[in-house]
């Protein structure tokens, strides 16, 4: 056996391909010199420094007292304690005081007080670009520091898979499994999957699957980072979301710091909203809506980017925080659409009905912008109805808080997605074929709930008009041993933030179905994808991509016999109807996005919904099916059909004790909750 694996020793030592930028280097000082400090090793992304980096801890150096984001060569250091720092730059000596920020170059030096604890910046000597550590040449121990609060700590303890085409021995997956210590496929598997090529068969790009750090290459093939989205030259942003992480997304997203005007409508509130409103550019404005009902939030999650030449439209799953963006399974639908010409001047589609009814539902006022040809503009809900959606592909399912009754019943929640299939002709082979709702939160459900949100799951008519009838419903949440051998171990459970109380209720039981991934990559990164799906096999008859857990607050609950619908948060999905597919899409507003290069054939005569099918990409079809229809692909994450839990599968619930140590070696809980304090709704 290699003297070159790794063993365990009380902690997981792992072999991590990680890519390091630079290095603080401690100076001996007054403070330091009988209590040597250990050099700080800098890698990509955000690194935090603080109290526990010093050998004699100071109560004046905050635990986590300031960050630095590392990236391409480039340092950028923020202050994040209350006490000022000092950059030593040659003979000159500059003084940053809290949340300041600036560059940093090699041969810098940072105090983390005036005069004490000084580190001096080097950079890496190898490529940045391509130098990564050599996987059986370095044991890397992956330890979190229990006193960082932020997101951004987790992407130090991402375990490394190895890239496609890399050679792993049998000694070294014989080492895994033992360091993990489980019967869980989910890491053998990823190896045997490595030479499975996951794509995004022949739909176009307005879904795809968000990039996910550390996976293979074939895993993030034609997946997305942020920076895949937010492109171009944008006039005006609008940015909807739950949590957002200010830092890391100007850092991760630069291209907003350009943006002449930017929205944001968020769900924050406490010491959150206050270091939000501190840290904004002077040209954002925030807007959180108003919240009528207790115990509810802001939860959609979207971006709407306008161009000169029309506007873009996201609606996707991911918080605006760093681990969402790369370390989560999660998903976004995005179209673009062109301005109105005199044809479809007057005209109004059904997403546009609903994209500007959710808008003013909002209840946001609006700002004025330039535009190029129009010159000053109000930008508001109304604003959107200057753009053509009459090429859509998906129907939007949104939730408003109140008490909604007569027209608006079937508006908002699951009662507008029963409103929708209702007017669906789907084939006869989803006659009472499988339910999955898949989240990543787990409200506190009853029976009767559960049978009123399957009336809207089960709605639709096959081709003869016969109704589809409901059918066995499945729920996919991940188990105890999914999360414990995820790429963040027990972390993940974080945002799966679902109580003892409500995961173990009898009526769950039948419904359980693990979360397996092998074909994308995803079996350890944990799911904040929300979907919602009826399927046959492989076959899909629709699929919804949400921002809506299982939740009454979410999605709806009725009363008064029906006559009434009780919504609590706010909510926005895309719901895939095979009916919405009888043209191809070419227009982009940045010249990025080539829908019509997709090998989806011509529309034919016939009834929509028997020219066109949906199914996943692992669907395989003779070529006379093929021929005889429209076969679309979706890049579902998870496996279908389900696996159902096994005799030892246990629910993942966060406020239980797990003492079996997880793939970074750790134990739950945490002495602190990293995904942050707030529970994704």
């Amino acid at each position: 056996m290699s003297s070159k694996v790794g063993t365990l020793s009380g902690r997981l030592l792992c072999r991590a391909s990680m890519l390091q930028h630079g290095v603080l280097v401690p100076i001996n000082d007054a403070s330091s010199e009988s209590y040597p400090c250990q050099p700080i090793n800098l890698y990509e992304g955000f690194n935090t420094v603080g109290r526990s980096d010093l050998a004699a801890a100071s109560k004046q150096v905050s635990r986590k007292h300031i960050s630095i984001h590392a990236s391409s060569g480039m340092f950028q250091v923020t202050v994040e304690g209350q006490n000022p720092i000092v950059l030593k730059k040659g003979t000159e000596r500059h003084e940053l005081k809290h949340q300041e920020k600036a560059s940093i170059f090699a041969g810098d030096i940072v105090e983390l007080l005036p005069g004490k604890h000084a580190f001096q910046l080097t950079v890496s000597s190898s490529n940045n670009d391509e130098a990564m550590v050599n996987a059986e040449e370095q044991k890397v121990l992956v330890k979190r520091k229990r006193q960082e609060l932020e997101d951004e700590s987790l992407a130090r303890a991402l375990q490394a898979i190895e890239d496609e085409g890399a050679q792993v021995s049998c000694v070294r997956r014989e080492s895994i499994s033992k360091a993990v210590n489980s019967s869980n496929p989910a890491l053998s598997s990823e190896i045997s999957y490595k030479r499975h090529k996951f794509t995004h068969g022949h739909y176009p790009r307005t879904f795809q699957l968000l990039k996910v750090k550390g996976l293979p290459s074939w895993a993030n093939s034609t997946c997305l980072s942020i920076q895949d989205v937010i492109e171009g030259d944008i006039l005006f942003a609008l940015l909807s979301n739950y949590m957002i992480d200010l830092d890391w997304l100007l850092s991760g997203c630069p291209l907003l710091n350009h943006v002449p005007q930017v929205a944001v409508v968020h769900g924050e509130s406490g010491a959150s909203l206050d270091r939000l409103k501190a840290g904004k550019p002077a040209n954002w404005l925030l807007h959180k809506p108003p919240l009528p009902l207790s115990y509810g939030t802001h939860h959609s999650k979207a971006m709407v980017l306008v161009y000169q030449t029309g506007v873009r439209v996201i609606v996707h799953t991911a918080n605006l925080i760093y681990v969402d963006w790369n370390n989560k399974t999660q998903g976004l639908w995005m179209q673009d659409f062109p301005y109105k010409d005199e044809q479809s001047e007057g005209s109004v589609s059904p997403f546009e009905e609903d994209f500007v009814e959710y808008l003013e539902a909002l209840q946001w006022n609006g700002c004025s912008i330039h535009l190029p040809v129009k010159g000053m503009t109000r930008i508001n809900a109304a604003f959107f109805r200057n753009y053509d959606y009459s090429m859509a592909k998906v129907r939007l399912i949104a939730s408003v808080p109140g008490y909604h009754q007569g027209q608006k019943l079937r508006k908002w929640g699951h009662m507008k997605l029963r409103a929708i299939l209702e007017q669906q002709k789907f084939d006869e082979r989803f006659i009472k074929s499988p339910l999955v709702y898949q989240f990543s939160s787990l409200g506190s459900l009853d029976e009767k709930w559960l049978s009123e949100f399957g009336n809207s799951t089960s709605s639709g008519l096959s081709a003869h008009g016969k109704s589809l009838g409901p059918g066995n419903v499945q729920i996919l949440w991940p188990t105890v041993e999914d999360v414990r051998c995820s790429i963040e171990g027990y972390a993940a459970g974080n945002a799966i933030p679902s109580p003892l109380k409500n995961v173990e209720k009898d009526f769950l039981r039948r419904c359980w179905a693990r979360w397996s991934a092998d074909h994308s990559g995803r079996s350890r990164a944990m799911p904040h994808f929300k979907s919602y799906v009826r399927h046959n096999g492989q076959d899909l008859a629709w699929f919804l991509l949400t921002s809506s857990n299982l939740s009454k607050a979410a999605w709806g609950a009725l009363q008064k016999n029906g006559s009434q619908l009780m919504i609590r948060s706010y909510e926005l999905g895309v719901l895939f109807l095979p009916s919405l597919q009888d043209t191809q899409v070419s227009f982009s507003c940045t010249g990025s996005m080539k829908e019509g290069e997709s090998s989806v054939k011509e529309t034919r005569e016939g009834p929509a919904e028997q020219r066109f099918r949906f199914a996943t990409t692992c669907c395989e079809r003779d070529n006379e099916e093929v021929e005889a229809t429209n076969v679309l692909k979706f890049p579902v994450p998870y496996k279908l059909p389900l696996e159902r839990y096994g005799a030892e599968d246990v629910p993942w619930s966060w406020d239980r004790q797990y003492l079996k140590p997880d793939t970074c070696g750790e134990v739950w809980p945490r002495a602190v909750k990293l995904y942050g304090t707030k529970q994704d709704a």
